[in-house]
Parts: C-alpha cells; structure tokens; sequence
C-alpha cells in the first residue's frame, strides 16, 4: 500500500479491497432481485418530489441515493427519479449503473475527498493530493466527471476555513479542466475535541461557510430529537440559499427493528424508517436527507413515504424514537470527547457501532474500528465524561459493548 496518500487512501482501498467480501457475504444471504421485482418496487415508491438545492437552482429528489447502496435499491432509485449520488467514487467501472452513463447529465454524481497523512481530526488540506485524488476516482469510475466535489468530515475551526484555502484551490483547478462543477463539504463537530487543538462545533463551522457563500451545499449529522444550534443553522442556510443534505440519519432505526419489545408497541400503519422519511421529507427545513438502506425491501418501506405528510401513527411512532434513540443511540455531538483522559474517539467509535448495528455493515465497522489507535478497551470507566453527555448514556458501558463487537478485526479475526 502507497502509504503517501495516508488516510484518504486507506479508506478508499479498504473499500475497493473489501467490496468482494462485502458482496459475497451479502448474496449468500439474499438472493438478488429480478428485473420485474425492481420495476414492481419502484412502482410502488413512484415519482420521488424534488426540491432546489440551495440557491444554485439544480433540483434533486427530495431523499437523495448512495453508491453504497445494494445494486437492486438503487436500480429503483433510478426508476423513481433519483438523481443525487452519495460517494460516486465508492462504484467501480463495472459497477456504475448503465442507466448513469447513458444519461449522465441527468444525474449529480458526488466524489468525498478526505484529509491526507492521517485521519479527519489529524490529516491535513492537500491541493495536490487533493487534485489527483479526484482524478484517480474518474479513472475508477468512468463518469468523466464528478458534480460534486466534497470535502469529506469537513473544516476543524473557521480559522482554517478562512485562512486554508487548499481544497478550495484544488476544486477550481479541477472545475476548469472540466472534471467537477459544484463545491459542498460534509461536516463533523470537533468542539472539545483533544486531537484537535482549536476545535469548534459544526454549527459553528456550518454558519461560517453559509455567510462566506464559497461552498454551495452541505452534509451534516440531522435527525428526530434535534434542536436549537441545527434549526437555527438551517434558518440561516435558507435565507443564505445554501444547500442543506442530513446524513446519519436513521439515528438507531436499524436496532429498533429488531428490538421485539420496542416494536410491540409501536404504532400500526408505519414503520421506524417509513415515519422517518415522512418527518425528514416534510416537517424539516431540509433540501435534501440521505438514508443508508440494505436491500430493496428497505428501499420500498422508507422511501414511500418521501414528500408525504406525517400521518397519526407516525407522530407517535416518531415520539417513541426519539425516547428509544435518547437512552439508547449516541447524537455523536461530540461533547464529551475533551473530558477523556485517554483521548479515546468516543464518537468514531460509536458511529462505526452504528455501521455494524443500524447499517448491517458488520464487516466495514471492524475494519475501521481496527485502524484506530485507541479503542473501546482503553477506557477504564473512570466516569469524567458522565457529566458531559446531553443524553447522560453510560459512555463506559457504550464503549465496551462496540468493543466486543467490534474488536475482533483488531484481533485479526
């Protein structure tokens, strides 16, 4: 491995290197749908609305899709008008929807680019790094071109984004040689964050890129239970017309669903993840919201309910969410991260929890959890990051439970 890309680089060939297993293991379990059973699941999600995006005036279905996505899901993505592409750069030449390539300008097909020589809190802005990278991912994909440009996990503080003009500097590059067209950025809160001198909250962070108008939309941590610092951001990116797209979403959904007891009770008439997409698509200031769905099943229960009010059942269903995700699912805000006398990345470690628990995607949680230089096994429940949980979960207790569910890539298993 070219070790000289660091952790962009890392990510992405653990990505390409564990796409055969990935996909092997998920045939084994299920068996690919036919072309009928696609159109007949598209039919019943029908037309997705679409919405601008910010003020650039594209449009885009108001719940976007993800390469990441199973090869049937997003094949009826396409069928009920999705147009919007998270993680482009994740398909292979073989891999890029046919459907794609024969319309390319109909689709908004996003590349992520992250920091290099480290991870997202110890990586740095690298133009040229930056430039190739984008340039490989076209080579892998065969799009020609990426709509989006985005800068992966986002800026550390405003001082960086005023004053480390880097990928800024890279995208107009690339913009001019025609290989991308539009800039946006995902961001991550690093407030209180000790590998991260100078660390703010991305609301902060969120504003500042709204009020400077350079960036055109971006993606950030949104979902039922949220409020103030994100509705205000969200207010302010409307009046800014800068483009607005939640992600990790689903906020515990995966587990509720097989959590027996939860869902005896739940409302009849919905589902976590159908209620969710209601809420999302037609109670938000949102543009746009991305929701990690496994398989076409998935795909036709939460998508339905794109752009359609929420009904009685979901109302309460949404309430009892959000009590269960309260006790249960970590907001990953990050507050408690500076209390840690260990340094441990709480948050890394229980979002990756959510990739094995929420996403069914066991395997890549492992993966990731096993680059980090500290894991769950390094806190010794000493309790200083308690007080500083918005919602006072047992982070000790959280830590060692994903380590035993996560720990056995660091073990070599």
């Amino acid at each position: 491995m070219n070790m000289s890309r660091g952790y962009s680089l890392r990510r992405r060939e653990f990505l390409v290197t564990t796409a055969g297993a990935m996909a092997g293991a998920v045939n084994s379990a299920c068996r690919a749908a036919t072309p009928a059973e696609i159109e007949e699941a598209a039919a019943k999600v029908g037309p997705l609305p679409r919405r601008k995006l910010g003020g650039a005036g594209r449009e885009i279905t108001v719940l976007a899709g993800a390469a990441t996505w199973s090869a049937d899901a997003v094949e009826a993505g396409i069928r009920c008008g999705i147009n919007f592409w998270h993680k482009a750069d994740e398909w292979e030449r073989s891999s890029v929807p046919a459907a794609i390539l024969k319309n390319r300008e109909a689709h908004y097909c996003q590349v992520c680019v992250d920091r290099v020589r480290g991870n997202h809190e110890t990586g740095v802005i690298d133009e040229e790094a930056h430039v190739r990278l984008v340039k490989q991912m076209l080579q892998q994909t065969g799009l020609r071109y990426f709509d989006d440009m985005q800068f992966h996990f986002g800026y550390h503080n405003v001082n960086e984004l005023r004053n480390n003009r880097g990928f800024v500097r890279a995208f107009e590059r690339l913009k001019k040689e025609g290989r991308v067209r539009h800039l946006c950025l995902s961001q991550h809160s690093y407030a209180g964050n000790s590998r991260v001198p100078g660390g703010e909250n991305n609301t902060e962070i969120l504003s500042a890129v709204a009020q400077e108008g350079v960036y055109e939309h971006a993606q950030f941590f949104y979902s039922y239970g949220e409020s103030g610092p994100m509705d205000a951001f969200l207010a302010l990116a409307r009046r800014k017309g800068f483009g607005t797209i939640a992600m990790k979403t689903t906020r515990g959904a995966g587990r509720m669903r097989q959590d027996r007891e939860f869902m005896k009770d739940f409302p009849a008439g919905t589902t976590p993840h159908h209620a969710l997409a209601r809420w999302l698509t037609t109670r938000t200031a949102l543009d746009s919201a991305i929701i990690q769905i496994n398989s076409l099943e998935q795909f036709v229960d939460t998508y339905s309910g794109a752009g359609r009010a929420t009904r009685a059942a979901d109302d309460r269903a949404l309430e009892q969410m959000a009590a269960y995700a309260n006790r249960e699912v970590c907001r990953l805000c990050n507050e408690c991260a500076s209390h840690c006398r260990r340094g441990i990345p709480i948050a890394d470690i229980l979002r990756y929890e959510r990739y094995a628990q929420d996403y069914g995607e066991g395997f890549r949680a492992r993966v990731l959890y096993a680059m980090l230089d500290r894991r769950g096994d390094a806190c010794t429940a000493c309790g200083d990051c308690l007080p500083h949980c918005p919602q006072e979960l047992p982070i000790p207790e959280k830590l060692a439970a994903a380590h035993r569910r996560l720990g056995k890539a660091s073990a070599g298993g």
